[in-house]
C-alpha cells in the first residue's frame, strides 16, 4: 500500500509499505477514507524529528472504515465508519485512572511514535475509535481530532456561557477554538485576534464576535483597550510566540484565566507578581481524551458548520509535501488541507 513515511527534516516520501497485519487482541484495522495534516505534521517535515520516531507512517487525523477486528472487539463491525483518537495509553497508571489519558506514562501517538492514517489502511486501538454519524461526512470528520483538541483546551478553562474570551491566534486548533467557544459561551463575547485577514474573517464566520487585527500594535494595550482596561474573563494563548504568555497575563482581569496553547522553542519571561496579585488562573492544555473530546466534537460537527468553514484544499496522497507539509510550512496554506490516501 501506498504510505507517507518520515524519514528526517525535508524527507517525506510516499512509499510502498507492507499491509497492517492482522490486528492483535484489541485492535482494528481500518481502511482510511480522508486524512488531515496540521502544523505537526509540517513541523516534523520541516525540522524534525521533534516527535516523529524516523521511518514512522504520518498522519494523526483521520477518518476510516473497519476492514478487520482483532479478538475481543465487541463495539464495532467491519465497514463501520469511525474515527480514531491520536493518543495510545496504557489504561493502567495513575493518570490513566483518572480520566486523563492525555497525561499516560506511556502515551504514544499514532503519526508519530506509531504508524498513522497518511496510508491507505491503519491498525488502531479499537478503544480509542468512536462511529461517525451519518450527518458527517469524510471531509469533516478528518476533522474530529483537531477540534477535539480544542473543545478540550476549552474545557480545560471552564469557559462559561456568559464570559468574554479573546483567542490570540486563530489559525489552525485557534479556529477550532473559536468555534467551541461560540457553542460553549453563546451569550458572552469572543474576540478574534491575529495578524492574518483571512483567518479573521474565518473566525468571523465561526462566531467571532469581533476579529481584530494585531499588526503593529502592543498585545497586552491592545487586550486591555478592548475591554475598557478591566480585561477579558479569559484570555486563550494559541501562537507560541514569545511575547504572547506575558502580554495573556496582563490582558485577563482580576480573577480571570489564561489558557496557554502555543508551544514555545525558548522560555518565556514572565511578570509573576501583577500575575498574583490579581489571583490569575493559569491553565495548560495538550491533546485531548478519546472518551469526552471525540464524542463532543463529533456532535459539534453534526450540528455546525465549522468542518464546511474550515476545509480547505483536498489534495492525492501524492502530492502531500508539495500541496501540503510545504505549503502548511510556509504559511501559504488556506483552510484544512484533506488528503485522499486512495
Amino acid at each position: 500500500m501506498k504510505a507517507a513515511v518520515f524519514h528526517g527534516p525535508r524527507d517525506v516520501r510516499i512509499e510502498s509499505v507492507a499491509e497492517p497485519a492482522d490486528p492483535a487482541e484489541g485492535e482494528v484495522v481500518l481502511e482510511v477514507l480522508r486524512a488531515a495534516i496540521c502544523g505537526t505534521d509540517a513541523s516534523e517535515w520541516d525540522h524534525g524529528p521533534i516527535l516523529c520516531r524516523p521511518g514512522v507512517v504520518l498522519g494523526h487525523e483521520f477518518v476510516g472504515r473497519v476492514a478487520m477486528l482483532g479478538a475481543d472487539v465487541r463495539d464495532l463491525r467491519v465497514g463501520d465508519r469511525v474515527v480514531s483518537g491520536a493518543g495510545i495509553s496504557c489504561g493502567r497508571c495513575a493518570w490513566c485512572l483518572a480520566g486523563r489519558t492525555n497525561l499516560c506514562v506511556e502515551y504514544r501517538t499514532l503519526g508519530l511514535q506509531v504508524d498513522g492514517g497518511l496510508a491507505e489502511y491503519v491498525t488502531s486501538p479499537a478503544s480509542i475509535c468512536r462511529p461517525v454519524p451519518e450527518q458527517v461526512d469524510d471531509d469533516a470528520a478528518a476533522m474530529t481530532q483537531p477540534l477535539a483538541v480544542a473543545l478540550h483546551a476549552l474545557a480545560r478553562v471552564a469557559l462559561q456561557r456568559r464570559e468574554s474570551v479573546a483567542v490570540v491566534g486563530v489559525g489552525g486548533i485557534g479556529s477550532f477554538i473559536i468555534a467551541g467557544a461560540a457553542h460553549r459561551a453563546p451569550d458572552g463575547r469572543i474576540v478574534a485576534i491575529d495578524l492574518d485577514a483571512q483567518r479573521l474573517a474565518t473566525a468571523s464566520v465561526l462566531g467571532a464576535h469581533e476579529a481584530v487585527d494585531a499588526s503593529g500594535q502592543n498585545l497586552a494595550q491592545l487586550l486591555l483597550e478592548l475591554t475598557d482596561g478591566v480585561g477579558f474573563d479569559v484570555v486563550i494563548e494559541a501562537t507560541g510566540a514569545p511575547h504572547a504568555p506575558a502580554a495573556a497575563l496582563a490582558g485577563a482581569r482580576r480573577g480571570g484565566r489564561v489558557l496557554l496553547v502555543g508551544l514555545h522553542g525558548a522560555p518565556c519571561l514572565l511578570e509573576l507578581t501583577s500575575t498574583i496579585l490579581r489571583e490569575i488562573d493559569v491553565f495548560t492544555t495538550v491533546a485531548h481524551v478519546c472518551d469526552t473530546d471525540i464524542p463532543a466534537a463529533l456532535a459539534l460537527l453534526a450540528e455546525s458548520a465549522v468542518a464546511a468553514v474550515t476545509a480547505g484544499p483536498r489534495i492525492p496522497l501524492d502530492e502531500l509535501v508539495a500541496e501540503g507539509l510545504r505549503p502548511l510550512a510556509e504559511r501559504r496554506a488556506n483552510g484544512k488541507i484533506l488528503v485522499t490516501p486512495r
